[in-house]
């Protein structure tokens, strides 16, 4: 079961705590489960953990396309490997190993890519991956998550231990905003209705989820009503979700942290344009590297916030 409680307010619990008492409980309940790292631990919050379970968390070092082989040899072996490090690295860097080694191999990994975007903020450009979500939605037989908020990261990171394939789940290690109640059970593939609205909907992901929110409440003071979808799920998408929006509003925006090419907006398009066609428009990072700076200058700076939203709904009203 899952409970909406969004209400503005970020979650007291760091993304990062979350995902390391939950690798933790799952290697610790699991003989099959091991996790590596690339000389994160500390930043994924698996550090004091790890160092009490040395035989079941490795560090291989700043490495990630070895950590990525070895991680392809241990689900040979019949492990379930769970594999950290910045979204940049756990995607670009080692990205032949995981095609390859993993999906190609059809071996069972779990990839962890935390800061996406402009989540990575002061570490800058070369640690700020927009290009993660184009990079999995091509690789065959992938699950990319983008995680709603602790409860959702907690959630699906469990249900990834049975699944099949690369599964990659990009997330902040700092707070979000609470989107769910603890314990609540988010199914992959299955978009979440968050808010109901008759004139459009936003199809949202990640941290743009609360910018989507917050753009709603303040197009309903002007009169518009406007839904939002979490789609925390980008493959497989629920295609069936995007259309019965796409048919009951007739008009369409995407939010997401990421490249507007290849991620979410482009999977939603495909929908559209095969089952659907109706105005569209995103609010996504155009074809730009990132840059250093705080999160809510660079939200401004990429055109990542409400105010986008609300200006892009608006844009895509005119063309229904």
């Amino acid at each position: 079961m899952k409970q909406i409680v969004y209400n503005g307010e970020m979650d007291p619990r760091l993304c990062k705590d979350v995902l390391g008492t939950t690798i933790a409980d799952i290697v610790d309940h699991d003989p099959d489960a091991i996790f590596l790292d690339a000389d994160l631990m500390s930043c994924s919050g698996t550090l004091k953990w790890a160092k009490e379970h040395p035989e079941r968390a490795i560090d291989c070092g700043i490495a990630e396309a070895n950590m990525a082989g070895v991680a392809a040899g241990l689900a040979v072996a019949g492990f379930k490997p769970i594999i950290h490090s910045f979204g940049p690295f756990a995607s670009r860097r080692c990205y032949d190993q995981i095609f390859l080694s993993g999906g190609y191999a059809k071996n069972d990994i779990t990839v962890i890519g935390t800061d996406p975007g402009v989540t990575a903020t002061m570490n800058g450009g070369t640690h700020m991956p927009f290009e993660d979500v184009a990079l999995y939605n091509v690789l065959p037989g992938a699950t990319i998550i983008d995680a709603s908020d602790p409860t959702c990261l907690a959630s699906v990171l469990r249900q990834c231990m049975a699944r099949k394939g690369i599964k990659y789940i990009r997330v902040g290690r700092k707070q979000m905003a609470r989107i769910y109640a603890d314990g609540s059970e988010l199914e992959i593939g299955k978009a979440v209705t968050l808010r109901e609205g008759k004139d459009a909907v936003v199809f949202a992901a990640g941290i743009m989820l609360h910018e989507a929110l917050q753009a709603a409440k303040m197009l309903e003071e002007e009169g518009i009503s406007v839904a939002v979808v979490d789609c925390f799920t980008i493959k497989p998408l629920d295609a069936d979700t995007v259309e019965a929006w796409a048919k009951k509003t007739g008009a369409v925006v995407v939010a997401e942290n990421a490249n507007r090419h290849g991620g979410l907006y482009g999977s939603v398009l495909e929908v559209l344009g095969e089952r659907c066609p109706v105005p569209a428009a995103c609010v996504a990072v155009e074809d730009e590297f990132g840059e250093v700076g705080k999160q809510d200058y660079l939200q401004k700076r990429f055109g990542l916030t409400a105010q986008h939203i609300v200006e892009q709904v608006k844009k895509v009203l005119t063309r229904k």
